[in-house]
């Protein structure tokens, strides 16, 4: 039986909808208040929401984009007896899936529940076999006909099926984040969010909210309470990147939370249980970390229950060709542009300090500056020790080229290449810092 979730602050109202849509072969989850109904909404997974617009506690269009935000997916129907053309407008702009008038007849909202229902599964079926196709074609950029890949990626399918931890590790660029994600599509949590955070991006200072959560108060401009990555992914798959920058001191308290399974939020009194399935990765050496006394042994080896390794692209250069033609695809070439012979031997020569990465940037910076349909090795631009090659006798397409998009483009790339650091990309781009960051307001580029 599918499950609706029932939101309504009409106590009487609310018993008698919840009888008819039972009656009508749905499992109903009622809820009286919009809090009420959000706490509900995650606990319970709905497969649709019914709710009324005047909660009391706070405006159902609100409890709407909130729920948009967290399942984009689930259809949301909208009730209210103060109905009007523009609240209507309103709500469909916001995601609604239709909008009834109170009084409404209790057979019109069982067909409107049967519809939203038949949308969601049609969306469900349509994304499964979406990633069911990429997964058989390669088009998650994990297609390889390296052994050693080839045995890594059929370990993670194996290791998908469990709850296991996982530590990925491997250079910068390598695709740790999308093997997390393969695994998270296989595995019993597929429904179920996948949460991925970047701990060297994150300040020190609010890392343990950003994980934990925090409550009203907790410090300066914690103006509302904060859910947590944690509470976010319960049910699914946190993906942890870079987990060897964590500090001594949060890492004592990420350890506990894996061994208990219960998070406090900063500021708060009260554990709340959470079931995730964790999945770190780390470009460091880790064993090194720990020999070095800045990185927990028993917490590597709580994570590293299925220790994964991924190798830099230079050790697997056979797969650069169908990486190449995925990346091709990925960033809408015209069927008839590819790389000539030569310049896939160049492609293949290179030694990729950046990985799949830099490979990516590289074929979609070919795309955008080539001046024939088969991409010549000249037109190639490549890293020598830190510096790029030049091309040779690049020619503008008879066509016209947009300024605008190459120099975006180059400043993204160069940004990637940096990993974020402005300083590091404007040194590969041979301009000021300060001017980097008039292109990046220019282009509204967030690093």
């Amino acid at each position: 039986m599918k499950t609706i979730l029932l939101i309504d602050d009409d106590t009487s109202l609310l018993r008698v909808t919840e009888y008819n849509l039972s009656q009508g072969g749905f499992t109903v989850a009622a809820a009286s208040s919009g809090r009420e109904g959000l706490d509900l909404f995650r606990k319970v997974h709905p497969d649709i929401v019914v709710t009324d617009v005047q909660l009391g506690d706070m405006d159902g269009l609100e409890v709407l984009q909130r729920i948009k935000q967290e399942e984009p997916e689930v259809p949301v129907i909208i009730i209210t007896a103060f109905g009007s053309i523009e609240l209507a407008v309103r709500a469909m702009h916001l995601g609604a899936f239709t909008f009834m008038a109170k009084p409404f007849d209790r057979d019109a909202l069982r067909l409107s529940c049967t519809k939203a229902l038949e949308m969601y599964n049609l969306r469900r079926r349509t994304r499964n076999l979406t990633e069911e196709i990429n997964r058989l074609t390669g088009a998650t950029g994990m297609e390889t006909v390296n052994s050693a890949m080839a045995e890594l990626l059929q370990t993670a399918l194996k290791v998908a099926e469990s709850t296991a931890t996982v530590l990925i590790t491997g250079e910068s660029g390598t695709g740790k984040e999308v093997l997390a994600r393969l695994i998270h599509r296989h595995s019993p949590r597929l429904k179920e969010p996948f949460i991925g955070v970047n701990c060297a991006a994150i300040a020190e200072n609010l890392i343990e909210s950003e994980l934990f959560g925090h409550v009203k108060g907790a410090f300066t401009g914690a103006i509302k309470n904060h859910r947590g990555r944690f509470l976010r992914a319960d049910g699914g798959t946190l993906f942890l990147d870079e987990i060897g920058e964590l500090q001594p001191e949060m890492q004592v308290k990420f350890l506990r939370v894996l061994q208990e399974k219960k998070v406090e939020a900063v500021g708060g009194n009260n554990e709340e249980e959470v079931d995730v399935r964790i999945i770190a990765a780390s470009n460091r050496n880790l064993q090194e970390a720990i020999s070095q006394g800045v990185f927990r042994e028993d917490l590597y080896y709580r994570l590293a229950v299925i220790p994964l390794h991924l190798p830099p692209l230079r050790e697997r250069k056979e797969d650069i060709p169908a990486l190449v033609h995925h990346f091709l695809k990925k960033h809408g070439a015209p069927p008839e542009v590819g790389f000539s012979d030569k310049a896939l031997e160049k492609l293949i020569q290179y030694d990729w300090p950046g990985n799949i990465r830099e490979l990516q940037n590289v074929v979609e910076r070919s795309i955008i500056l080539r001046s024939d349909p088969k991409i010549p090795a000249g037109d190639i631009l490549l890293t020598d020790n830190g510096r790029q090659t030049q091309p040779g006798n690049f020619q503008l397409p008879d066509g016209g080229i947009s300024l605008e998009k190459v120099e975006k483009s180059l400043i993204e790339q160069a940004l990637a290449m940096a990993q974020g650091n402005r300083a590091q990309a404007a040194r590969l781009l041979e301009i000021p810092r300060h001017v980097l960051i008039y292109r990046l307001e220019k282009f509204g580029i967030t690093p």
